[in-house]
C-alpha cells in the first residue's frame, strides 16, 4: 500500500485555488494554460482507479461530488467509480456522491490500516496532516509555467528536508508532470 498525493502547483509551489472555486484574486489560475494539462488522466492513475481508494477532503469531495457525476467520459466514469473515504468533522452522510464513505474515527489510522494505495488530492490540510505524519509515499505534481508570489504552498514550512526520488518527469502541454517517491 501507498499513499499517492496529487497536485496542480506553480513554479513558487503554490496549490491553492488552482481552479478559482475559492474565489482568490488569483484564483483559477491553470485555466489560462488551457485543457491539454488539465483534463483527463493527467496524473496518470491508470489501474489505480481499480485498485485504490481515494482519501478526500469535505471541501473537495463536495467539489468534486458536483463536478464528476455530471460527466460522462472514461475519466469521469472512472473517478465516479473509485471508492473514496472522506475525512470530515461535519459531514453525516457521504451518499450524495457514489461510492463515498465518512471516514469513522481517526483518519491517520484509517490510512495505517488501509490495504488499498490511497489517493489524496486537493485537500491541503488533509495532505499536510500526512506529511506530518510520514505517510505520503509519493507525489504526483503537475507544474505550470507561473509564479504566484502569495497563496498556500504545498509543502509548509519546515526545519527537516524532505529527500524525494524523481521517478518520471514529462512535458504535458505548458506543464510538467513529475512523479517522485519518499
Amino acid at each position: 500500500m501507498s499513499v499517492i498525493y496529487l497536485a496542480f502547483t506553480t513554479l513558487d509551489g503554490i496549490v491553492s485555488d488552482p481552479d478559482g472555486r475559492e474565489g482568490t484574486p488569483a484564483g483559477g489560475w491553470m485555466f489560462q494554460f488551457g485543457p491539454e494539462a488539465v483534463t483527463g488522466d493527467k496524473f496518470r492513475l491508470g489501474p489505480l482507479f481499480d485498485t485504490g481508494v481515494m482519501l478526500l477532503g469535505r471541501t473537495t469531495w463536495e467539489a468534486f461530488g458536483r463536478l464528476w457525476p455530471t460527466r460522462d467520459d472514461d475519466f469521469s466514469r472512472r473517478m465516479n467509480a473509485i471508492p473514496k473515504l472522506v475525512a470530515s468533522r461535519t459531514l453525516t452522510d457521504a451518499s450524495a456522491w457514489a461510492n463515498s464513505t465518512l471516514v469513522e474515527g481517526d483518519v491517520l489510522d484509517t490510512v495505517r490500516r488501509e490495504t488499498r494505495d490511497v489517493i489524496v488530492t486537493g485537500s491541503l490540510s488533509l495532505a499536510r496532516l500526512l506529511m506530518a505524519n510520514d505517510l505520503i509515499d509519493e507525489y504526483r505534481l503537475t507544474t505550470f509555467p507561473l509564479v504566484l508570489g502569495a497563496g498556500k504552498h504545498l509543502f509548509p514550512p519546515s526545519e527537516k528536508p524532505i529527500t524525494l526520488k524523481p521517478m518520471e518527469i514529462e512535458q504535458v502541454g505548458p506543464a510538467v508532470y513529475a512523479r517522485y517517491r519518499r
